[in-house]
């Protein structure tokens, strides 16, 4: 972690209830200058809540929010000028070209990015001409977050941006994402997608029913799991050699846990490989033939499942 100064956002023991509803409860995390910090969590978890509060948009209940050293109410101009939210694609005008869009939002600002770097960046300089209306919905989310870019912002906010978008579209969100890095931005991403977080993610802060459950790297996360790995094995010889095999793997002295359905041996263990030499020596000696074998990596997925206690589903 970096010292007082490094930090461009600092969020302490914020609170928000709904009527009877906790939506946010003490959540407190602070964002380095540079990093892409992702808030990531189920549906209802208090993702938005907790962002609409930061963004100024909603009032905590408690607790203190600094933005670059400022606080809203107090510095509520001079915060606007520093940050970049991503619109919802509701907030676009559908009859204006990409181009007018930008002009726009260019008009509301003193300060400026070239609107031909952003259209550069967010990749949509073959449909600047283009009415909003006529693009892909992956087209106007890299529009939604040109337009976060247009003050030239220290601090970015994007919640959820892939939401629906296709395997490839959201990639090129990522993309996006990274350029903003390599621009030394500090961006705050929500998602829950799993493996976006892992992807793009400096640091991850997980977050359940309104709390923080954990906050680091996605590496260190996943190195807080144990070091088992998932060994999966499937049999040409069916149901039978499986069972024969599973014996085997019981003894083995790295094994940890063995499962068996039908012709399919799944088997966690500290060390892949000696799991592995051990196993195939033995079937090879009884001539039992292996269809496939996959070792599976722990993911962000396992971290928040043995975190939370909870299934992930997208």
């Amino acid at each position: 972690m970096g010292t007082k100064s490094d930090y461009v956002l600092e969020v302490t023991d914020l609170h928000k209830s709904f009527g009877t509803v906790k939506a946010v409860d003490g959540i407190g995390f602070a964002a380095e200058r540079g990093e892409v910090f992702t808030i990531i969590g189920p549906n209802g978890a208090g993702k938005t809540t907790t962002l609409e509060m930061i963004e100024g948009l909603q009032k905590p209940d408690r607790g203190s929010i600094s933005i670059l050293g400022m606080e809203w109410g107090k510095d509520t101009e001079a915060i606007k000028m520093k940050i970049g939210v991503q619109p919802q694609s509701s907030a676009l005008f559908d009859l204006l070209t990409v181009e007018e869009n930008l002009d726009v939002f260019a008009s509301f600002y003193e300060k400026r990015r070239p609107i031909e770097d952003i259209i550069e960046m967010v990749n949509l300089s073959e449909h600047r001409g283009k009415r909003v209306k006529t693009l892909s919905g992956g087209q106007k989310q890299r529009l939604a977050i040109g337009l976060s870019m247009i003050n030239d912002p220290e601090l970015i906010f994007l919640d959820e941006p892939t939401t629906g978008l296709d395997p490839q579209a959201r990639r090129n969100i990522w993309d996006i994402v990274r350029k903003l890095k390599s621009l030394g931005k500090t961006t705050i991403l929500t998602t829950h997608y799993m493996e976006e977080a892992e992807q793009l993610s400096d640091r991850v802060c997980i977050v359940d029913q309104g709390k923080v459950i954990a906050i680091d790297s996605p590496r260190a996360l996943i190195g807080r799991l144990t070091r088992e790995r998932e060994v999966r094995l499937t049999f040409a010889g069916g149901a039978g050699a499986a069972a024969a095999a599973e014996g085997a793997a019981r003894m083995g002295a790295a094994a940890v846990r063995v499962e068996r359905e039908q012709d399919r041996l799944t088997i966690w263990t500290a060390n892949p490989e000696e799991t592995l030499y051990a196993l195939f020596r033995y079937t090879h000696e009884e001539g039992l033939a292996v269809e496939q074998v996959s070792i599976r990596e722990m993911s962000l997925e396992d971290v928040f499942i043995a975190f939370t206690g909870k299934e992930w589903r997208d």
